[in-house]
Order: C-alpha cells, then structure tokens, then sequence
C-alpha cells in the first residue's frame, strides 16, 4: 500500500492525471451540465468538482497501479538473471 502511495506522488503521475482530468472533466461537464451552461438550469458545483475529480482518480490510480506493476516486473527480471 505505502509503495502504491508512493507512486501517486510521482510528478509524471500528477500531471498525467491532471491532463487527463482536464479534457475529459470538460467535455463531462459539457454533457452533464449542458442546462445550466445555456442558462437553463442552475450551476450544480458539486457535480462540476465531480466531473474533473472521478477523472482525476482514475487515471492517477491506473497510472501508479502500472508504474509498480512495471517496478515489480524489472525487479524480477534482474533477479530472474543473477
């Protein structure tokens, strides 16, 4: 667990995540709250965080879930060798 936490720390896993975050919590936020970007319905915050931080989440745990799967996989290569 604490190695998985390392790796969401990682800075390429950051910013991969807030790119990803970014585009797609845009384009949720076009679907999902197209009402109020028209002025038909009423601003819902909640649901705009909501859009850009499931994104955010997703691709920083896949990223950091394949950054230690690929560490575990070097380790037992280079010990698969000795």
């Amino acid at each position: 667990m604490t190695a998985l936490l390392k790796q969401l720390r990682h800075p390429d896993v950051c910013k991969n995540a807030i790119k990803v975050a970014l585009v797609v919590g845009t384009l949720l936020n076009l679907i999902n709250q197209w009402d109020a970007i028209t002025g038909e319905a009423p601003w819902r915050f909640g649901l705009a965080l909501l859009n850009y931080l499931v994104p955010f989440s997703v691709a920083s745990y896949s990223a950091a879930k394949q950054r230690l799967n690929d560490l575990t996989i070097q380790r037992t290569e280079s010990h698969d060798g000795d």
